[in-house]
């Protein structure tokens, strides 16, 4: 497969890179950053530079995206501003507009496959001046109710990947909420002010698997679907109820579950079901 990977220079592009490779499909990278020196001579790039090529652009631009997609077989798309920035308008308008720009162009060229990179910031979280959690373990169910403008444009994309899969029906996108991306699980390992966050992460390489995973042919979803991405597991060797008894009493836990030790507070068997996605450390 020719997969084009938008925001290839980051923490999650990388590794998304290296599984395509790994996997046997040929990949365009596009960011709006130079490759690194570290990044162009990673061994599996150099490994066959044939099947790899790396193209600097700015994707709020529609007809460069449009050139950039053209005779490509799926898109993973995770360029964005990674987080709400000044707080006024620039994360907000330049995700808003890079997310419709490649949604609409893979509709205009036949391309069916797309995974895009949504966060947990959907419900309101960390950036947010006051987070709303209506149950534990958080599902796909739970509103999304945030108060900035980075989690806003993460909704808005979602928005328009719904829009985009009613008017072209043969489209099949994946959503996928991210959690906080990390090398490996101690270096989110930090009990005080993380409360907002609920001390979860997901693995870089698991993240990226969870992206193949959505372009991969299926029969068990078709048009947009959202799914959480997250570890089982919280990053803090501290048992999950003493967390919520001490940050968040208030907040109930869905009837009929039992968290146990340091089970994790983000329900991610919707991605198990329908991708077969696991974390995995």
């Amino acid at each position: 497969m020719k997969i084009v990977v938008t925001g290839c220079n980051g923490r999650v592009g990388q590794r998304v890179v290296k599984a395509s490779l790994e996997r046997g499909h040929s990949v365009l990278g596009v960011d709006v950053i130079d490759q690194s020196l570290e990044h162009q001579e990673a061994h599996w790039i150099k490994k066959d530079p044939t099947m790899f090529s790396f193209k600097k652009a700015d994707l709020r631009n529609y007809d460069t995206v449009l050139k950039l997609l053209a005779g490509y077989d799926a898109v993973i798309h995770l360029a964005a501003f990674p987080n709400p920035d000044d707080y006024i308008v620039k994360a907000h308008n330049s995700n808003v507009v890079i997310s419709w720009n490649m949604l609409r162009a893979c509709a205009e060229l036949g391309i069916d496959k797309v995974a895009q990179a949504s966060s947990v910031n959907v419900i309101g979280m960390a950036y947010c001046q006051k987070s709303r959690l209506h149950y534990f373990p958080i599902d796909e169910l739970h509103p999304c109710e945030t108060d900035e403008p980075y989690g806003l444009s993460k909704i808005i994309c979602e928005m328009q990947a719904d829009v985009i899969t009613r008017r072209y029906e043969s489209m099949r996108v994946a959503s996928l909420r991210l959690h906080w991306s990390v090398p490996s699980k101690s270096k989110a390992n930090v009990v005080d002010g993380r409360e907002k966050d609920l001390w979860g992460y997901v693995q870089e390489d698991s993240a990226a698997n969870a992206f193949m995973l959505a372009i991969a042919e299926s029969d068990k979803w078709t048009g947009h679907e959202r799914f959480f991405i997250a570890a089982p597991t919280t990053a803090v060797d501290v048992e999950t109820l003493s967390l919520l008894e001490k940050y968040w009493p208030q907040v109930p836990i869905k009837e009929g579950v039992s968290l146990t030790g340091t089970q994790g507070l983000f329900d991610c068997s919707k991605a198990a079901k329908l991708l077969g996605w696991h974390h995995a450390d």
